[in-house]
């Protein structure tokens, strides 16, 4: 069970009920908006100094490289529907976009926000919905990262295979593949796309999405700054953080040798890798649960009293 004081799980105003009457002083949002802008900046320090310097970390990277986030956007704080900010007339929330003010309050104009924006909170909401209704499956074994170099002369990451690339293909070939997630498979290689069991596509996301794939735990985060400004900071952030320890174990688990940085490898080729491996993803899943539930329950205060049918189309 999620640990309650674990940040995946930490209950905040982002989990107030919309159109709540929540008020917050100027003492409160600004201590909220400090802190958030400080745990953003303490993420995207490392990132950012080795983007100085030209280098890469294929852990602590990627969260920045492949979501189409920045740190700059990260760290803007919102205080997500239902929240009104006292006092804020002059603040820079109140020349921000899907913002309105009133007096000298500012809060999100949340059907302003749905007229244009509905169409992708309603997907987002259905897919978290859809992917929380069915059973975790936990035998993929972080197979997607073998998968991805299965007979190629190039690496995803210049770092070097832990059993050369031989042996990476015999790993690949000793156990079946069974990624359900479209933004794992599509980077298989061709041999390896047709071992997989399942063919996932795009639209076939929320069909196949389950929660115990560490992906569709990390892509919360996108989902969270997807909904950006109508969800609460403290809840994107708390989805950002998930998604880094996810990717921390979706690498140790991986084909690449990343001792030099720290990382004892999760040996998936073995019976003990395996069972290390699902112990750390039934833990991921866990907090993935809490954090797709808050997700969920944002999507339907926000839709509440402006109900709109199920949308296919995935949000740009």
């Amino acid at each position: 069970m999620p640990d309650p004081g674990h940040p995946g799980t930490a209950t905040t105003l982002a989990d107030a009920a919309y159109p709540g009457p929540v008020k917050l002083a100027p003492g409160e949002w600004l201590a909220r908006q400090s802190a958030h802008v400080r745990r953003v900046d303490e993420a995207a320090a490392g990132y950012l100094s080795r983007r100085s310097r030209g280098a890469k970390h294929p852990v602590d990277d990627f969260l920045w490289i492949y979501f189409r986030f920045r740190p700059g956007q990260l760290r803007r704080w919102h205080p997500g529907a239902g929240v009104t900010l006292t006092q804020a007339a002059d603040s820079e929330h109140a020349g921000r976009r899907h913002y309105q003010v009133a007096g000298g309050d500012v809060r999100l104009d949340v059907p302003g926000f749905l007229a244009e924006r509905g169409s992708g909170v309603r997907y987002v909401r259905d897919l978290l919905a859809a992917t929380a209704s069915r059973p975790p499956r936990f035998g993929c074994f972080g197979l997607h990262e073998w998968a991805m170099v299965y007979r190629s002369p190039e690496v995803r990451h210049p770092w070097p295979l832990r059993l050369g690339a031989a042996g990476t293909d015999a790993v690949v070939e000793s156990r079946p593949l069974r990624c359900t997630h479209y933004d794992a498979f599509r980077f298989f290689t061709p041999q390896a796309s047709g071992r997989n069991e399942l063919t996932p596509t795009l639209e076939l996301r929320p069909t196949l999405e389950q929660p115990g794939c560490l992906h569709a735990g990390m892509d919360l985060y996108k989902w969270a700054y997807t909904l950006t400004p109508a969800i609460a900071s403290e809840l994107v952030m708390d989805c950002f953080e998930h998604a880094r320890r996810a990717r921390e174990v979706d690498m140790r688990a991986s084909p690449y040798d990343l001792r030099d940085l720290g990382y004892e490898p999760i040996p998936i080729e073995t019976a003990a890798g395996r069972a290390e491996y699902v112990a750390a993803q039934q833990d991921l899943a866990g907090e993935a649960a809490a954090l797709r539930s808050r997700l969920l329950r944002a999507c339907d205060d926000l839709l509440a009293g402006h109900p709109q049918p199920a949308l296919a189309a995935a949000p740009n």
